[in-house]
C-alpha cells in the first residue's frame, strides 16, 4: 500500500515533533501550550485556506472592482459586464485602438457610433447612407466599419457600423451579439460567450 505519501507524513511527523518538543521545552503549563499550538494550527491553516481559494479570491476582487466602477469582467474569454445603476449594460470597448464606451442594445440591428466618436477612433467612413428606425424615430446613418472592435477578449476585424450623426449615444447592437456563441443575462451580469 506504499503510495508515495510516506515520505511527506514523516515530514510531518518530524515537524509536529519539533514544534511540540520547543513548546514543552518551555516549561510553560499544559493549557498556554495548547492554546499556542491551536493558534499556530489555525494561523497554517488560514494560510492553506487563503492559498487553495486564491483564484477565487481574484474572482472576488473583479467582481467588487465591476460593482465599484461598472467595468467589464474577463473570465478567460468569457465576459461578464455588470448592469449600471440606469438598467443598462455599458462596456468599454476599443475600436481601431481607441477606447469607446458602448451601450449593449439588442434591439438595434447593426452597432451605431456617432460622428465625433467615428472620427476620434479613426473609423473608415463610406459613402453610403441609409435610414434606419430607431426608438426616436427614424434617421439618416452612415454606412462605415471598424478596422479592429474589441470588446474584453472578443475582437472583431472588417466589423460593418453605422455612424448616427444625430445622436451621440455609441450602441453594440445585434450585429455584434450574433456572432457570439451566446449571450445571456445572469442576475445583474451581462454574459458574453465568443
Amino acid at each position: 500500500m506504499n503510495n508515495g505519501n510516506g515520505p511527506i507524513a514523516v515530514y510531518y511527523l518530524v515537524v509536529a515533533v519539533a514544534v511540540a518538543s520547543s513548546l514543552f521545552a518551555m516549561k510553560l503549563p499544559i493549557g498556554k501550550v495548547i492554546k499556542m499550538a491551536l493558534a499556530w494550527v489555525a494561523i497554517f491553516g488560514l494560510g492553506f485556506i487563503i492559498f487553495s481559494f486564491r483564484s477565487e479570491f481574484t474572482s472576488v476582487g473583479q467582481r467588487l472592482r465591476a460593482e465599484a466602477t461598472g467595468a467589464s469582467i474577463s473570465d478567460g474569454q468569457t465576459v461578464r459586464i455588470p448592469m449600471a445603476d440606469d438598467g443598462h449594460f455599458w462596456v468599454d470597448a476599443t475600436v481601431n485602438g481607441h477606447p469607446l464606451r458602448f451601450m449593449i442594445d439588442s434591439g438595434a440591428t447593426v452597432t451605431t457610433v456617432s460622428l465625433e466618436s467615428a472620427r476620434a477612433t479613426q473609423m473608415p467612413v463610406g459613402s453610403e447612407r441609409t435610414v434606419i428606425t430607431t426608438a426616436n424615430g427614424t434617421t439618416q446613418v452612415i454606412k462605415g466599419w471598424a478596422d479592429k472592435l474589441e470588446v474584453g477578449s472578443i475582437e472583431r476585424t472588417e466589423f460593418p457600423i453605422d455612424i448616427n450623426e444625430h445622436d451621440d449615444t455609441n450602441l453594440l447592437g445585434m450585429n455584434f451579439l450574433s456572432t457570439l456563441s451566446s449571450w445571456r443575462v445572469e442576475g445583474n451580469y451581462l454574459v458574453l460567450q465568443p
